[in-house]
Protein backbone atom coordinates (compact mmCIF):
# COMPACT_ATOMS: atom_id res chain seq x y z
CA UNK A 1 0.00 0.00 0.00
CA UNK A 2 1.17 3.59 -0.92
CA UNK A 3 0.92 6.51 1.21
CA UNK A 4 -2.47 7.86 0.10
CA UNK A 5 -3.49 11.03 -2.16
CA UNK A 6 -3.61 14.50 -0.41
CA UNK A 7 -3.63 16.10 2.86
CA UNK A 8 -6.64 15.82 4.80
CA UNK A 9 -9.34 18.45 3.59
CA UNK A 10 -9.19 22.04 5.12
CA UNK A 11 -5.04 21.08 6.09
CA UNK A 12 -2.83 24.07 6.99
CA UNK A 13 -0.24 22.41 5.36
CA UNK A 14 1.40 24.44 2.07
CA UNK A 15 4.06 24.43 -0.29
CA UNK A 16 7.48 25.93 1.47
CA UNK A 17 9.05 28.41 -0.53
CA UNK A 18 12.50 28.69 -1.29
CA UNK A 19 13.95 30.40 2.40
CA UNK A 20 12.37 26.75 4.30
CA UNK A 21 15.20 25.48 1.83
CA UNK A 22 18.14 27.48 2.95
CA UNK A 23 21.20 27.00 5.37
CA UNK A 24 21.18 23.97 7.74
CA UNK A 25 23.24 25.92 10.06
CA UNK A 26 20.80 29.05 10.16
CA UNK A 27 17.26 27.56 9.97
CA UNK A 28 17.67 23.08 9.80
CA UNK A 29 13.79 24.03 8.63
CA UNK A 30 13.31 21.42 5.17
CA UNK A 31 10.14 19.88 3.88
CA UNK A 32 8.45 19.70 0.68
CA UNK A 33 5.63 17.80 -1.94
CA UNK A 34 5.64 14.10 -2.41
CA UNK A 35 3.73 12.54 -5.51
CA UNK A 36 0.31 13.54 -6.76
CA UNK A 37 -0.55 10.03 -5.34
CA UNK A 38 1.03 11.21 -2.04
CA UNK A 39 1.18 15.29 -2.12
CA UNK A 40 1.73 17.04 0.40
CA UNK A 41 4.00 19.99 1.63
CA UNK A 42 5.83 21.47 4.92
CA UNK A 43 4.23 24.33 6.45
CA UNK A 44 6.29 27.38 6.37
CA UNK A 45 5.15 28.24 9.89
CA UNK A 46 7.19 25.13 11.01
CA UNK A 47 4.39 23.07 11.27
CA UNK A 48 6.74 19.89 9.68
CA UNK A 49 9.78 20.98 10.76
CA UNK A 50 12.76 18.97 9.93
CA UNK A 51 16.79 18.82 10.25
CA UNK A 52 18.40 16.92 7.95
CA UNK A 53 21.68 16.16 9.12
CA UNK A 54 24.89 17.11 7.83
CA UNK A 55 27.01 15.11 5.64
CA UNK A 56 29.96 13.54 6.67
CA UNK A 57 30.18 11.16 4.30
CA UNK A 58 33.00 11.10 1.21
CA UNK A 59 30.04 10.96 -1.33
CA UNK A 60 30.96 10.39 -5.43
CA UNK A 61 31.33 14.55 -6.40
CA UNK A 62 29.34 17.03 -6.35
CA UNK A 63 25.25 16.40 -6.91
CA UNK A 64 24.17 18.78 -9.98
CA UNK A 65 22.07 21.79 -8.62
CA UNK A 66 19.08 20.93 -10.27
CA UNK A 67 19.86 16.45 -8.71
CA UNK A 68 20.76 13.88 -10.31
CA UNK A 69 18.74 14.03 -14.00
CA UNK A 70 18.41 9.99 -14.10
CA UNK A 71 16.51 9.92 -10.55
CA UNK A 72 14.55 13.08 -11.20
CA UNK A 73 13.54 11.10 -14.62
CA UNK A 74 12.68 8.14 -12.15
CA UNK A 75 10.58 10.48 -9.51
CA UNK A 76 8.48 11.98 -12.42
CA UNK A 77 7.69 8.65 -13.78
CA UNK A 78 6.47 7.63 -10.25
CA UNK A 79 4.63 10.92 -10.41
CA UNK A 80 6.05 12.56 -7.17
CA UNK A 81 6.11 15.53 -6.40
CA UNK A 82 9.53 17.27 -4.91
CA UNK A 83 11.70 20.19 -3.74
CA UNK A 84 15.24 20.28 -4.76
CA UNK A 85 17.20 21.40 -1.74
CA UNK A 86 20.89 23.36 -1.94
CA UNK A 87 22.45 19.72 -1.85
CA UNK A 88 20.47 18.81 -4.90
CA UNK A 89 18.77 16.06 -2.83
CA UNK A 90 14.83 15.47 -3.41
CA UNK A 91 12.71 16.07 -0.43
CA UNK A 92 9.31 14.72 -0.86
CA UNK A 93 6.65 14.67 1.92
CA UNK A 94 3.68 12.41 2.07
CA UNK A 95 0.10 12.25 3.05
CA UNK A 96 -0.08 8.61 5.05
CA UNK A 97 -3.46 8.97 6.52
CA UNK A 98 -5.83 11.54 7.53
CA UNK A 99 -3.53 12.60 10.55
CA UNK A 100 -0.23 11.92 9.57
CA UNK A 101 2.27 12.70 7.11
CA UNK A 102 6.01 12.02 6.62
CA UNK A 103 8.98 13.37 5.44
CA UNK A 104 11.46 11.94 2.84
CA UNK A 105 14.98 13.01 1.38
CA UNK A 106 16.44 10.81 -1.65
CA UNK A 107 20.06 12.06 -2.18
CA UNK A 108 21.43 12.52 -5.66
CA UNK A 109 24.90 11.92 -4.70
CA UNK A 110 26.29 8.31 -4.62
CA UNK A 111 28.63 6.56 -2.63
CA UNK A 112 31.16 3.88 -4.31
CA UNK A 113 32.88 0.61 -2.37
CA UNK A 114 34.90 -1.39 -4.50
CA UNK A 115 32.19 -2.48 -6.88
CA UNK A 116 29.12 -1.32 -5.11
CA UNK A 117 27.20 2.20 -6.33
CA UNK A 118 24.92 3.33 -3.48
CA UNK A 119 22.06 5.51 -3.21
CA UNK A 120 20.70 6.58 -0.12
CA UNK A 121 17.13 7.54 1.20
CA UNK A 122 16.74 9.13 4.42
CA UNK A 123 13.59 9.82 6.50
CA UNK A 124 13.60 11.63 10.43
CA UNK A 125 11.61 10.65 13.00
CA UNK A 126 13.11 12.04 16.27
CA UNK A 127 15.08 15.05 17.40
CA UNK A 128 16.31 15.32 20.93
CA UNK A 129 15.19 18.00 23.01
CA UNK A 130 19.22 19.80 23.30
CA UNK A 131 19.50 18.11 19.43
CA UNK A 132 22.59 16.69 21.20
CA UNK A 133 22.53 12.73 22.19
CA UNK A 134 19.48 10.85 21.68
CA UNK A 135 18.44 9.59 25.15
CA UNK A 136 19.43 5.99 26.27
CA UNK A 137 16.01 4.80 25.73
CA UNK A 138 15.24 6.22 22.49
CA UNK A 139 18.71 5.08 21.49
CA UNK A 140 18.20 1.67 22.37
CA UNK A 141 14.78 1.75 21.05
CA UNK A 142 15.93 2.10 17.33
CA UNK A 143 18.91 -0.91 17.95
CA UNK A 144 16.34 -2.86 18.97
CA UNK A 145 13.90 -1.39 15.69
CA UNK A 146 17.06 -2.12 13.37
CA UNK A 147 17.41 -5.56 13.80
CA UNK A 148 14.11 -5.95 13.00
CA UNK A 149 14.42 -3.80 9.85
CA UNK A 150 13.89 -5.66 6.76
CA UNK A 151 15.35 -2.91 4.99
CA UNK A 152 17.45 -0.06 6.15
CA UNK A 153 18.27 1.09 10.08
CA UNK A 154 18.86 3.80 12.49
CA UNK A 155 21.64 6.39 12.38
CA UNK A 156 22.12 9.59 14.96
CA UNK A 157 23.59 13.28 13.41
CA UNK A 158 22.91 16.58 14.90
CA UNK A 159 20.37 15.30 17.43
CA UNK A 160 17.86 13.72 14.65
CA UNK A 161 17.24 9.75 14.35
CA UNK A 162 16.94 9.54 10.75
CA UNK A 163 15.50 5.93 9.22
CA UNK A 164 17.99 5.37 6.21
CA UNK A 165 17.95 2.92 3.29
CA UNK A 166 20.57 2.15 0.70
CA UNK A 167 20.31 0.86 -1.88
CA UNK A 168 21.90 0.19 -5.51
CA UNK A 169 22.37 3.55 -6.83
CA UNK A 170 21.10 2.26 -10.12
CA UNK A 171 18.16 0.55 -8.77
CA UNK A 172 15.06 0.15 -10.78
CA UNK A 173 11.73 2.98 -10.72
CA UNK A 174 10.00 -0.02 -9.21
CA UNK A 175 12.65 -0.94 -6.13
CA UNK A 176 13.11 2.60 -5.64
CA UNK A 177 9.41 3.26 -5.41
CA UNK A 178 9.31 0.71 -2.73
CA UNK A 179 12.34 1.76 -1.10
CA UNK A 180 10.93 5.20 -0.72
CA UNK A 181 7.69 3.87 0.87
CA UNK A 182 9.62 1.62 2.99
CA UNK A 183 11.79 4.26 4.44
CA UNK A 184 8.71 6.83 4.89
CA UNK A 185 6.51 3.96 7.06
CA UNK A 186 9.37 2.63 9.48
CA UNK A 187 10.23 6.65 10.34
CA UNK A 188 6.37 7.93 10.68
CA UNK A 189 5.71 4.63 13.02
CA UNK A 190 8.93 5.16 15.02
CA UNK A 191 8.19 9.26 15.24
CA UNK A 192 4.24 7.93 16.64
CA UNK A 193 5.89 5.46 18.91
CA UNK A 194 9.04 8.26 20.48
CA UNK A 195 6.55 11.19 20.47
CA UNK A 196 3.07 10.25 20.78
CA UNK A 197 0.16 12.84 19.23
CA UNK A 198 3.10 14.68 17.40
CA UNK A 199 4.19 14.71 14.06
CA UNK A 200 7.24 17.07 13.63
CA UNK A 201 8.59 15.25 10.52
Amino acid sequence: MRPISGFPTGSTFRLAGAALLAALAAAPAWADPARPGASAAAATDGTKAAAKPAREDKAEGAAPKDGDPALRAQLQALGYKYEVDEDGDFVLTFALDEQRSQMAYVLSRTQRYGSLKVREIWSPAYRSADRGALPAAVANRLLEDGQLSKLGGWVSQDGVAVFVVKLDADASQRTLDDAIDYAVRAADQMEAELTPGQDEF
